[in-house]
């Protein structure tokens, strides 16, 4: 399929996901996670450490297949093209910045002077296109991040995955990306991302899902989750993330 086939594939949305179970050395990471999202928007999840928020990523994306429950996109089956996933440690080719954004397209099967001319103009959207030549493992960290976003944007997902894209970043990395996760979502596509930045989870999501022990606890718009979080795991996970008290 071609990207520009995207109009006619099935739909994505809406995206149900039902009593997700899946467990590693005899510990359930999911325990019967389900919720539901519609076709616009940022959402952001939200959890400590262990609650199961990457892994209910990597399920989403065909990397992990779950022990029991079911995901149910809005065409039916999963689709072979319009899901990408951006990870907190992105790995390199070793090859030109370029060449690694162009490799995303080949799954696609498209022509080889379509995928330069695209590979390019998302090289400069993410301000990268002065390092279309250099070697990729020789990126900073932040640049690295903004070719992994590249990589992803030049394939015109519906639904990008985002684990943790800013870890480690400093505040003007952080920026950056924070731009190019808006410019992506301005263009139509959904994003679900994860982050332990409770800042950078009000200036991006338009709401919150709040994952504790494999399971979800709540989802509310940003507003009503941070003024009013509904659960107790919330409620302590947000003081404990703040460096300042809040009293709910």
């Amino acid at each position: 399929m071609r990207a520009d086939d995207a109009a006619l594939a099935p739909s994505l949305f809406p995206l149900r996901i039902h009593e997700l179970c899946w467990q590693a050395g005899g510990r359930r990471v999911l325990d019967g996670l389900s919720m539901e999202l519609g076709g616009e928007g940022i959402t952001i999840l939200l959890g400590p450490n262990g609650a199961g928020k990457s892994v209910f990523l990597r399920t989403l994306c065909g990397l992990l297949e779950v022990d029991s429950g079911e995901i149910e996109w809005g065409g039916g089956s999963r689709p072979e093209f319009g899901v990408a996933m951006v990870f907190q440690q992105p790995k390199m080719l070793r090859d030109s910045v370029l060449a690694n954004v162009e490799l995303a397209l080949r799954p696609q099967r498209v022509p080889a002077a379509e995928r330069r001319q695209r590979a390019r103009a998302v090289l400069d959207r993410v301000g990268l296109a002065h390092r279309a030549d250099d070697g990729a493992r020789g990126l900073s960290g932040g640049e690295r991040q903004r070719l992994a976003l590249a990589r992803a944007w030049v394939t015109r997902p519906r639904l990008l995955l985002l684990d943790e894209p800013t870890a480690s970043l400093d505040p003007s990395s952080v920026d950056a990306i924070e731009r190019i996760v808006r410019e992506i979502r301005t263009e139509g596509t959904r994003i679900l991302m994860t982050t332990h930045n409770l800042g950078q989870a009000t200036r991006l999501a338009d709401d919150i899902v709040f994952i504790d022990a494999g399971r979800v606890c709540e989802h509310a718009p940003v507003q009503r989750f941070f003024a009013r979080p509904a659960s107790q795991a919330a409620r302590l996970y947000i003081q404990g993330e703040l460096p300042w008290r809040m009293a709910f």
